[in-house]
Protein backbone atom coordinates (compact mmCIF):
# COMPACT_ATOMS: atom_id res chain seq x y z
CA UNK A 1 0.00 0.00 0.00
CA UNK A 2 0.78 3.61 -0.77
CA UNK A 3 1.22 6.60 1.78
CA UNK A 4 -0.81 8.38 -0.64
CA UNK A 5 -3.40 6.25 -0.88
CA UNK A 6 -4.69 7.85 2.46
CA UNK A 7 -4.43 11.31 1.38
CA UNK A 8 -8.02 14.03 1.34
CA UNK A 9 -8.55 17.39 0.81
CA UNK A 10 -9.57 19.00 4.36
CA UNK A 11 -10.03 22.85 3.96
CA UNK A 12 -8.15 24.39 6.81
CA UNK A 13 -11.66 26.38 8.54
CA UNK A 14 -12.58 22.70 9.51
CA UNK A 15 -9.68 22.05 11.76
CA UNK A 16 -10.70 22.93 15.35
CA UNK A 17 -9.10 25.57 17.37
CA UNK A 18 -10.14 25.50 20.31
CA UNK A 19 -12.76 23.26 22.11
CA UNK A 20 -16.28 23.41 22.18
CA UNK A 21 -18.14 24.92 25.53
CA UNK A 22 -19.29 21.96 26.57
CA UNK A 23 -17.42 18.52 25.40
CA UNK A 24 -20.63 16.57 25.26
CA UNK A 25 -21.81 18.96 22.96
CA UNK A 26 -19.85 17.64 19.85
CA UNK A 27 -21.20 16.26 16.65
CA UNK A 28 -21.11 12.42 16.34
CA UNK A 29 -20.71 11.21 13.67
CA UNK A 30 -22.35 7.46 13.75
CA UNK A 31 -21.06 4.95 10.98
CA UNK A 32 -22.26 1.16 10.60
CA UNK A 33 -20.15 -1.29 9.28
CA UNK A 34 -22.52 -3.79 8.15
CA UNK A 35 -25.03 -1.60 6.41
CA UNK A 36 -22.90 1.57 5.33
CA UNK A 37 -25.41 3.97 6.81
CA UNK A 38 -24.12 7.29 8.47
CA UNK A 39 -26.08 9.25 10.62
CA UNK A 40 -25.41 12.84 12.49
CA UNK A 41 -26.07 12.77 16.11
CA UNK A 42 -24.79 15.04 19.36
CA UNK A 43 -21.79 13.10 21.50
CA UNK A 44 -24.44 13.39 24.38
CA UNK A 45 -26.80 10.83 22.74
CA UNK A 46 -24.18 8.09 22.82
CA UNK A 47 -25.69 6.43 25.72
CA UNK A 48 -28.99 5.78 23.76
CA UNK A 49 -26.75 4.72 20.79
CA UNK A 50 -25.25 2.33 22.73
CA UNK A 51 -26.40 -1.24 23.21
CA UNK A 52 -26.82 -2.17 26.99
CA UNK A 53 -24.10 -4.50 27.56
CA UNK A 54 -21.82 -2.67 25.42
CA UNK A 55 -18.41 -3.04 27.54
CA UNK A 56 -16.29 0.78 27.01
CA UNK A 57 -12.49 0.75 27.26
CA UNK A 58 -10.85 4.01 28.54
CA UNK A 59 -7.26 5.00 28.55
CA UNK A 60 -6.70 6.54 31.85
CA UNK A 61 -3.36 8.40 30.76
CA UNK A 62 -2.87 11.90 31.96
CA UNK A 63 -1.26 14.43 30.12
CA UNK A 64 1.38 16.42 31.80
CA UNK A 65 2.98 19.80 30.30
CA UNK A 66 5.82 18.27 28.26
CA UNK A 67 6.38 21.09 25.98
CA UNK A 68 9.25 23.33 27.39
CA UNK A 69 10.67 26.75 26.13
CA UNK A 70 14.31 27.36 26.85
CA UNK A 71 17.73 28.55 25.37
CA UNK A 72 21.15 27.00 24.60
CA UNK A 73 24.42 27.80 27.19
CA UNK A 74 27.41 27.42 27.21
CA UNK A 75 28.43 29.58 25.03
CA UNK A 76 29.55 34.01 26.29
CA UNK A 77 28.72 36.40 24.24
CA UNK A 78 32.54 36.70 23.50
CA UNK A 79 32.87 33.66 21.74
CA UNK A 80 29.56 34.38 19.80
CA UNK A 81 31.67 38.07 18.64
CA UNK A 82 30.06 41.69 18.45
CA UNK A 83 30.88 41.66 14.49
CA UNK A 84 28.80 38.24 13.83
CA UNK A 85 25.17 39.06 14.92
CA UNK A 86 23.64 35.25 12.85
CA UNK A 87 25.85 33.68 14.91
CA UNK A 88 24.60 35.67 17.98
CA UNK A 89 20.88 35.27 17.07
CA UNK A 90 21.35 31.20 16.51
CA UNK A 91 22.91 30.91 19.59
CA UNK A 92 20.34 32.63 21.41
CA UNK A 93 17.51 32.14 19.77
CA UNK A 94 14.27 30.01 21.94
CA UNK A 95 14.47 25.81 21.81
CA UNK A 96 11.52 24.10 22.05
CA UNK A 97 11.72 20.37 24.06
CA UNK A 98 9.06 18.12 23.52
CA UNK A 99 9.57 15.22 25.90
CA UNK A 100 8.18 11.97 24.46
CA UNK A 101 9.25 9.45 26.73
CA UNK A 102 10.94 8.81 29.96
CA UNK A 103 13.78 6.32 29.83
CA UNK A 104 14.84 6.74 33.40
CA UNK A 105 14.21 9.00 36.59
CA UNK A 106 15.74 12.21 34.70
CA UNK A 107 17.09 11.11 31.37
CA UNK A 108 14.43 11.45 28.73
CA UNK A 109 13.62 11.09 24.64
CA UNK A 110 12.81 14.52 23.21
CA UNK A 111 11.81 15.90 20.52
CA UNK A 112 14.01 19.33 19.79
CA UNK A 113 13.58 22.12 17.50
CA UNK A 114 15.19 24.00 16.02
CA UNK A 115 17.64 20.60 16.86
CA UNK A 116 20.05 20.13 13.67
CA UNK A 117 23.31 22.08 14.95
CA UNK A 118 22.63 20.78 18.57
CA UNK A 119 25.50 18.89 19.55
CA UNK A 120 25.80 16.11 22.13
CA UNK A 121 27.04 17.74 25.87
CA UNK A 122 25.02 21.07 25.05
CA UNK A 123 22.96 22.47 27.80
CA UNK A 124 19.32 23.93 27.36
CA UNK A 125 18.04 25.98 30.35
CA UNK A 126 14.84 26.72 30.71
CA UNK A 127 13.22 29.65 33.49
CA UNK A 128 15.37 31.27 35.38
CA UNK A 129 18.20 28.88 35.73
CA UNK A 130 15.48 26.33 36.90
CA UNK A 131 15.60 23.43 35.04
CA UNK A 132 18.31 22.41 32.22
CA UNK A 133 18.32 19.59 29.69
CA UNK A 134 22.08 18.32 28.87
CA UNK A 135 22.28 16.89 25.10
CA UNK A 136 23.22 13.01 25.82
CA UNK A 137 22.63 11.42 22.53
CA UNK A 138 21.66 12.50 19.23
CA UNK A 139 18.82 10.10 17.09
CA UNK A 140 17.19 11.22 13.97
CA UNK A 141 14.59 13.37 12.94
CA UNK A 142 14.92 15.90 15.66
CA UNK A 143 14.96 13.11 18.28
CA UNK A 144 17.10 13.58 21.22
CA UNK A 145 18.12 11.45 24.28
CA UNK A 146 18.38 14.68 27.24
CA UNK A 147 19.18 14.33 30.91
CA UNK A 148 17.32 16.46 32.84
CA UNK A 149 18.01 18.55 36.33
CA UNK A 150 16.00 21.16 38.63
CA UNK A 151 17.68 23.86 40.54
CA UNK A 152 15.80 23.12 44.04
CA UNK A 153 12.95 20.94 44.10
CA UNK A 154 12.16 17.89 41.79
CA UNK A 155 12.19 17.62 38.04
CA UNK A 156 9.06 16.72 37.70
CA UNK A 157 7.76 19.76 39.88
CA UNK A 158 9.71 22.29 37.62
CA UNK A 159 8.01 20.73 34.68
CA UNK A 160 4.97 20.76 35.78
CA UNK A 161 5.45 24.61 36.66
CA UNK A 162 7.38 25.56 33.77
CA UNK A 163 5.84 23.28 30.82
CA UNK A 164 3.48 24.07 28.03
CA UNK A 165 0.72 21.95 27.56
CA UNK A 166 1.78 19.78 24.88
CA UNK A 167 -1.10 21.34 21.84
CA UNK A 168 -0.23 19.74 18.08
CA UNK A 169 1.21 21.72 15.15
CA UNK A 170 -2.33 22.19 13.55
CA UNK A 171 -3.97 24.49 16.44
CA UNK A 172 -2.39 27.08 15.62
CA UNK A 173 -2.15 29.25 18.98
CA UNK A 174 -0.26 29.22 21.67
CA UNK A 175 -1.50 26.66 24.54
CA UNK A 176 -3.99 28.96 27.27
CA UNK A 177 -3.85 27.99 30.99
CA UNK A 178 -7.78 26.78 30.35
CA UNK A 179 -5.83 23.87 27.57
CA UNK A 180 -4.81 22.39 31.06
CA UNK A 181 -7.90 21.37 32.41
CA UNK A 182 -9.83 20.92 28.11
CA UNK A 183 -6.87 19.09 26.49
CA UNK A 184 -7.49 16.55 29.38
CA UNK A 185 -10.17 13.33 29.95
CA UNK A 186 -11.92 13.82 32.69
CA UNK A 187 -10.95 10.58 33.83
CA UNK A 188 -7.44 10.70 33.54
CA UNK A 189 -5.15 9.35 36.27
CA UNK A 190 -1.79 7.53 34.77
CA UNK A 191 0.53 10.49 33.94
CA UNK A 192 2.79 10.04 31.08
CA UNK A 193 1.11 11.00 27.95
CA UNK A 194 2.62 14.03 25.77
CA UNK A 195 -0.84 13.82 24.04
CA UNK A 196 -4.49 13.18 24.87
CA UNK A 197 -6.52 10.46 23.64
CA UNK A 198 -8.27 12.40 22.13
CA UNK A 199 -12.00 10.40 21.55
CA UNK A 200 -12.13 10.52 25.47
CA UNK A 201 -12.29 14.51 25.45
CA UNK A 202 -15.86 14.22 24.52
CA UNK A 203 -17.03 12.44 27.87
CA UNK A 204 -18.39 14.13 31.10
CA UNK A 205 -19.54 13.22 34.35
CA UNK A 206 -23.46 13.39 33.03
CA UNK A 207 -22.43 11.04 30.09
CA UNK A 208 -20.09 8.36 31.71
CA UNK A 209 -23.30 8.44 34.53
CA UNK A 210 -25.92 7.94 31.81
CA UNK A 211 -24.14 5.14 30.13
CA UNK A 212 -24.10 3.49 33.61
CA UNK A 213 -27.30 3.64 34.04
CA UNK A 214 -28.39 2.41 30.69
CA UNK A 215 -26.38 -0.80 31.47
CA UNK A 216 -23.12 -0.51 29.59
CA UNK A 217 -20.03 -1.43 31.52
CA UNK A 218 -16.52 0.30 31.30
CA UNK A 219 -13.02 -0.47 32.66
CA UNK A 220 -9.41 1.54 31.73
CA UNK A 221 -6.02 0.98 30.45
CA UNK A 222 -3.51 2.72 30.17
CA UNK A 223 -1.14 3.78 27.27
CA UNK A 224 0.93 6.42 27.65
CA UNK A 225 0.69 8.45 24.22
CA UNK A 226 4.48 9.31 22.52
CA UNK A 227 5.89 9.56 20.10
CA UNK A 228 5.10 6.57 18.04
CA UNK A 229 1.48 8.26 17.44
CA UNK A 230 2.02 11.36 16.18
CA UNK A 231 5.24 10.52 14.26
CA UNK A 232 4.59 10.79 10.41
CA UNK A 233 4.96 7.62 7.74
CA UNK A 234 7.83 9.31 5.90
CA UNK A 235 7.76 5.80 4.04
CA UNK A 236 5.76 5.69 0.84
CA UNK A 237 5.40 1.99 1.20
CA UNK A 238 2.98 1.89 3.98
CA UNK A 239 4.50 -1.56 5.00
CA UNK A 240 8.24 0.23 5.18
CA UNK A 241 6.98 2.33 8.14
CA UNK A 242 7.95 1.59 12.26
CA UNK A 243 6.18 2.74 14.57
CA UNK A 244 8.01 3.74 17.57
CA UNK A 245 6.79 1.87 21.08
CA UNK A 246 4.76 3.24 24.03
CA UNK A 247 4.17 2.01 27.11
CA UNK A 248 1.16 0.12 28.42
CA UNK A 249 -0.46 -0.99 31.44
CA UNK A 250 -3.11 -3.96 32.05
CA UNK A 251 -4.58 -4.36 35.37
CA UNK A 252 -6.33 -7.95 36.18
CA UNK A 253 -9.60 -5.55 36.98
CA UNK A 254 -9.85 -4.52 33.11
CA UNK A 255 -8.44 -8.31 32.15
CA UNK A 256 -11.76 -9.49 33.85
CA UNK A 257 -14.31 -7.45 32.70
CA UNK A 258 -12.84 -7.90 29.06
CA UNK A 259 -12.62 -11.56 29.12
CA UNK A 260 -15.98 -11.58 30.14
CA UNK A 261 -17.52 -9.41 27.42
CA UNK A 262 -15.39 -11.44 24.87
CA UNK A 263 -17.09 -14.86 26.07
CA UNK A 264 -20.79 -13.43 26.59
CA UNK A 265 -20.33 -12.38 23.05
CA UNK A 266 -20.57 -8.50 24.21
CA UNK A 267 -19.28 -5.48 22.48
CA UNK A 268 -16.04 -4.40 23.22
CA UNK A 269 -16.18 -0.77 22.31
CA UNK A 270 -12.86 1.17 22.29
CA UNK A 271 -12.53 4.46 23.33
CA UNK A 272 -9.88 5.83 20.70
CA UNK A 273 -7.28 4.48 18.79
CA UNK A 274 -4.88 4.14 21.88
CA UNK A 275 -7.16 1.35 23.10
CA UNK A 276 -7.63 -0.11 19.93
CA UNK A 277 -3.58 -0.65 19.79
CA UNK A 278 -3.42 -1.92 23.35
CA UNK A 279 -6.36 -4.47 23.04
CA UNK A 280 -5.38 -6.00 19.86
CA UNK A 281 -1.68 -6.03 21.28
CA UNK A 282 -2.63 -7.90 24.26
CA UNK A 283 -4.57 -10.49 22.25
CA UNK A 284 -2.17 -11.36 20.01
CA UNK A 285 0.05 -11.98 22.76
CA UNK A 286 -3.06 -14.22 24.62
CA UNK A 287 -3.92 -16.19 21.94
CA UNK A 288 -7.00 -14.03 21.16
CA UNK A 289 -7.74 -12.85 25.00
CA UNK A 290 -6.31 -10.53 27.27
CA UNK A 291 -3.96 -11.16 30.44
CA UNK A 292 -2.25 -8.68 33.08
CA UNK A 293 0.83 -7.09 32.54
CA UNK A 294 2.51 -4.15 31.41
CA UNK A 295 4.96 -3.45 28.38
CA UNK A 296 5.15 -2.04 25.06
CA UNK A 297 3.55 -1.61 21.66
CA UNK A 298 4.73 -0.92 18.55
CA UNK A 299 1.59 -2.69 16.73
CA UNK A 300 0.72 -0.41 13.26
CA UNK A 301 -2.87 -1.75 12.28
CA UNK A 302 -3.02 -0.48 8.53
CA UNK A 303 -5.92 -2.81 6.40
CA UNK A 304 -5.99 -6.48 6.34
CA UNK A 305 -5.22 -6.68 9.79
CA UNK A 306 -7.69 -9.17 11.83
CA UNK A 307 -9.10 -7.41 14.63
CA UNK A 308 -9.81 -9.94 17.32
CA UNK A 309 -10.94 -7.59 20.47
CA UNK A 310 -12.23 -4.52 19.39
CA UNK A 311 -16.09 -4.95 18.25
CA UNK A 312 -16.94 -1.39 17.78
CA UNK A 313 -14.71 2.03 18.05
CA UNK A 314 -15.28 5.63 19.47
CA UNK A 315 -12.70 8.17 17.69
CA UNK A 316 -11.90 11.66 16.35
CA UNK A 317 -10.95 12.54 12.94
CA UNK A 318 -7.59 12.45 11.64
CA UNK A 319 -5.25 13.57 9.82
CA UNK A 320 -4.46 12.69 6.22
CA UNK A 321 -1.95 10.02 5.59
CA UNK A 322 -1.17 9.45 9.23
CA UNK A 323 -1.00 6.03 11.12
CA UNK A 324 -4.27 6.74 13.27
CA UNK A 325 -6.36 7.69 9.78
CA UNK A 326 -4.80 4.01 8.30
CA UNK A 327 -6.07 1.82 12.07
CA UNK A 328 -9.63 3.72 11.31
CA UNK A 329 -9.35 1.90 7.61
CA UNK A 330 -8.43 -1.37 8.67
CA UNK A 331 -11.29 -1.00 10.83
CA UNK A 332 -14.04 0.04 9.24
CA UNK A 333 -12.45 -0.47 5.52
CA UNK A 334 -10.97 2.13 3.41
CA UNK A 335 -14.02 2.65 0.95
CA UNK A 336 -16.25 3.20 3.95
CA UNK A 337 -13.64 5.24 6.13
CA UNK A 338 -13.32 7.78 3.03
CA UNK A 339 -16.95 7.79 2.20
CA UNK A 340 -17.52 8.78 6.10
CA UNK A 341 -14.36 11.42 5.82
CA UNK A 342 -16.04 13.27 2.94
CA UNK A 343 -19.71 13.50 4.32
CA UNK A 344 -18.04 14.96 7.17
CA UNK A 345 -16.10 17.20 5.65
CA UNK A 346 -19.29 18.38 3.35
CA UNK A 347 -21.70 19.40 6.67
CA UNK A 348 -18.63 20.99 8.04
CA UNK A 349 -17.62 18.52 11.22
CA UNK A 350 -14.88 19.96 12.63
CA UNK A 351 -11.45 17.84 12.87
CA UNK A 352 -8.73 16.84 14.77
CA UNK A 353 -7.91 16.88 18.82
CA UNK A 354 -10.78 19.44 19.95
CA UNK A 355 -13.28 18.28 16.91
CA UNK A 356 -16.46 16.00 16.55
CA UNK A 357 -15.69 12.31 16.50
CA UNK A 358 -17.34 9.04 15.00
CA UNK A 359 -18.56 6.03 16.41
CA UNK A 360 -17.94 3.00 14.12
CA UNK A 361 -19.94 -0.13 14.94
Amino acid sequence: MLRSEFDYQLPPELIAQRPLPARDSSRLLVLDRATGALQDRIFRELPEILRPGDLLVFNNTKVFPARLLGRRRGITSQKIGKHNPTLREYLTAEIELLLTRQESEDTWQALVHPGRKLRVGEIIVFGEDELEAEVLERGEYGVRLVGLRARGGTVEAAIDRLGHVPLPPYIRRADEPADREAYQTVYAKQRGAVAAPTAGLHFTGHVLEALRARGIESCEITLHVGLGTFQPVRAERVENHHLEAERFEIREAAVAAINRALDERRRVVAVGTTVVRTLEHGARAHGGRMGPGRGETSLFIVPGFAFQVTGALVTNFHLPQSTLLMLISAFAGKELTFRAYRHAVENHYRFYSYGDCMLIG
